[in-house]
């Protein structure tokens, strides 16, 4: 069992393999743990530590991890329990793969430390569009809240109702702008998603505005395209990984 333990903040996470760092977060929504890669189309954790050393957690608040709610800022608060984790781990530069909410993760720390990102894999990423968007808050947020309720009574539920607020009361990928993205010179391999939660037109147009992307359209169905779908992200981690 491994934790960060800064302050307040307290992070679960593993590590596996060898070689050039790459970090996983995984999805879930706000319950985005370890746990979750299990559930996924392929566990980015178990085929990629043979090339590279792979590194995931569970997210604030969300399974072994627990922290403050940062009402102001908590997308950031987020992406500096990631600069942590990789700081505490003695790492520079790293790739990252993020995975639904996960994607979101992945954009605000590109936007908070550029310079550390060698490349990014989005897949599935959430957002909103014109068919989810009087449900998706609660579909990522609504049980994390309850249960987390539950573990620390001491948390008021207005502070829960405005953090999930400030988390989901934007547009797009909640995350960072439009316009951050068409200016993130970070190399990008996006695969869209296909569902209410993960729409295809928020893939579709992260890839469209990224300067540098590289869009995988079928990755997921049928199951068998799935090897074809590491293969390639495999192929594109390598082109981007140092010498």
């Amino acid at each position: 069992m491994s934790v960060l333990q800064r302050g307040e903040v307290s992070i679960y996470y593993e590590t596996q393999g060898s070689g050039f760092p790459l970090l996983l977060l995984p999805p879930g929504g706000m319950n985005a743990t370890i746990d979750w890669w299990g559930r996924s189309a392929f566990n980015p954790m178990e085929i990629f530590s043979r090339d590279y050393w792979t590194i995931t957690l569970d997210q604030r608040n969300a399974g072994r991890s627990s922290g403050p709610l940062d009402v102001d800022d908590p997308w950031g608060s987020y992406a500096e329990d990631h600069l942590n984790l990789v700081n505490h781990l003695g790492i520079d530069r790293f790739h990252v793969l993020g995975c639904c909410i996960g994607c979101s993760f992945v954009l605000s720390l590109l936007q908070r430390a550029p310079e550390r990102v060698q490349s990014a894999v989005i897949e599935q990423p959430i957002g909103i569009d014109e068919a989810n968007s009087k449900v998706l808050g609660d579909n990522l947020a609504a049980r994390w809240a309850e249960d987390l309720l539950k573990r620390r009574p001491e948390l008021a539920a207005g502070t829960l109702n405005l953090y999930r607020d400030r988390m989901f009361g934007g547009d797009f990928v909640f995350s960072v702008s439009r316009d951050f993205i068409s200016a993130c010179p970070t190399p990008m391999l996006v695969m869209p998603g296909n569902n209410l939660d993960h729409p295809r037109s928020i893939g579709m147009e992260i890839a469209s505005l990224a300067p540098n992307a590289e869009l995988l359209e079928e990755w997921r169905y049928p199951s068998d395209i799935v090897p074809k779908t590491v293969a390639r992200i495999r192929s594109f981690l390598k082109a981007h990984t140092p010498a």
